[in-house]
């Protein structure tokens, strides 16, 4: 019923201004218990000033902290905040990427972009539990049974772990054009008439593979299809079976594939923010959710540690620097005067899935910043860090 007046409140707010509401004060109210395996708690419970946390949500109310869809915090096993807002839904071809002006709520799917990639190297670490491949240090040419023909000039070098780091050397950035351009290599692909896998693999190789860092999610694409061939899974199907119905969602959508149906397994997926949680919570409990191990606590401590040379990476938009992983972003930062690690997913637009062991917590944001600069760190910095007390 909470659920219920709090959404008919915010509509009420949206159909008032259409846009943002100056005179907003926030309520805060527990998160409402469902059955999703999700336990639920308070804020004051969990030692979380909701003096802060009050500031932030009128701030993102009033228009002054801007594009944030979804505010989730999950602290100590127990899920104590959860806050929906306006927004536009993503749109690739309209102004700014600006679909339908919604009031998102927990129900609603939301793209999670670059999000997908970190799910993608789940998988593969679930798939090597599982014996379906070996190792990381495989040859990519391993299981792309048609592309064969690819595997020269030390392209044969290539391993699925190089692919995980974003190492694999092929020439390919896509940090130099906005994905509203075919001169981006990820939106290069749905213009070329070549299929996506020898789009990707048809770049040249400029590094030895494993010695050079470049950001490009044909990495994750690939490994998507890696995980086709060698468990005969589409990873739709393969990720609903071994990752999501172990962490109770059953609702994600896998829907974007190319026109030969391979999977955009690099920002394709679009997932509830609540499940979200559940999957920074798999990394608090070291692939342990609910008692049971959906992942090995080997693949959470690879996907938590820096890989050799991935270090200093700025991502654009977000402030400061990050090391890199196994398809996760790890940065530092401080609380209380100590330094704190945050293991995290970043998609465009600001979509972000937080771990911070310190603080046995995990900060889930969604959002619609696709053209300016994604509002979720400095909230973080400014008003959730702060709100933990000692």
């Amino acid at each position: 019923m909470i659920f219920f007046i709090r959404a008919f409140i915010f509509i009420s707010l949206l159909l008032a201004s259409c846009t943002k509401s100056s005179n907003y004060r926030y309520l805060y109210h527990e998160p409402e218990k469902i059955s999703d395996g999700m336990e639920v708690g308070t804020i004051q419970a969990a030692d979380i000033d909701s003096v802060i946390i009050a500031k932030a949500i009128n701030k993102i109310m009033r228009g002054r902290i801007d594009g944030i869809h979804s505010l989730l915090i999950y602290k100590d096993g127990k899920l104590v905040l959860e806050e929906y807002f306006p927004g536009h839904k993503y749109q690739w071809d309209a102004p700014s990427h600006k679909g339908d002006w919604v009031m998102w709520d927990r129900d609603m799917l939301h793209s999670i972009m670059s999000d997908t990639k970190s799910i993608t190297s789940l998988c593969i670490g679930i798939a090597i539990d599982k014996g379906f491949i070996e190792s990381v240090n495989q040859s990519i040419f391993d299981f792309l049974p048609d592309h064969q023909n690819f595997k020269t000039n030390g392209k044969d070098r290539i391993t699925i772990e190089h692919l995980l780091t974003m190492t694999s050397g092929l020439e390919w950035y896509e940090w130099n054009a906005p994905y509203s351009s075919s001169d981006n290599p990820m939106i290069g692909i749905w213009y070329s008439d070549k299929d996506p896998i020898s789009f990707i693999l048809d770049g040249k190789l400029e590094y030895e593979p494993g010695t050079h860092f470049s950001y490009y999610g044909g990495s994750q694409v690939i490994l998507g299809e890696i995980i086709n061939n060698a468990t005969s899974l589409a990873i739709d199907d393969f990720s609903d079976k071994y990752l999501f119905t172990p962490l109770g969602i059953d609702s994600v959508d896998w829907s974007l594939q190319f026109d030969n149906g391979v999977f955009e397994a690099a920002g394709g997926l679009k997932m509830k923010p609540r499940d979200m949680v559940k999957v920074g919570a798999l990394f608090l409990n070291n692939g342990i959710w609910n008692g049971e191990r959906v992942i090995s606590e080997e693949w959470i401590k690879k996907s938590s540690s820096v890989f050799q040379g991935n270090t200093s990476i700025r991502i654009p938009g977000e402030p400061g620097k990050n090391d890199y992983s196994y398809s996760w972003w790890i940065k530092q930062l401080s609380h209380s005067d100590q330094a704190i690690s945050i293991i995290h997913a970043s998609g465009w637009g600001g979509q972000n899935i937080m771990i911070i062991p310190e603080l046995n917590a995990v900060i889930v944001f969604t959002g619609g910043n696709y053209t300016r600069k994604p509002s979720s760190f400095n909230t973080l910095e400014r008003y959730i860090i702060p709100s933990f007390k000692d």
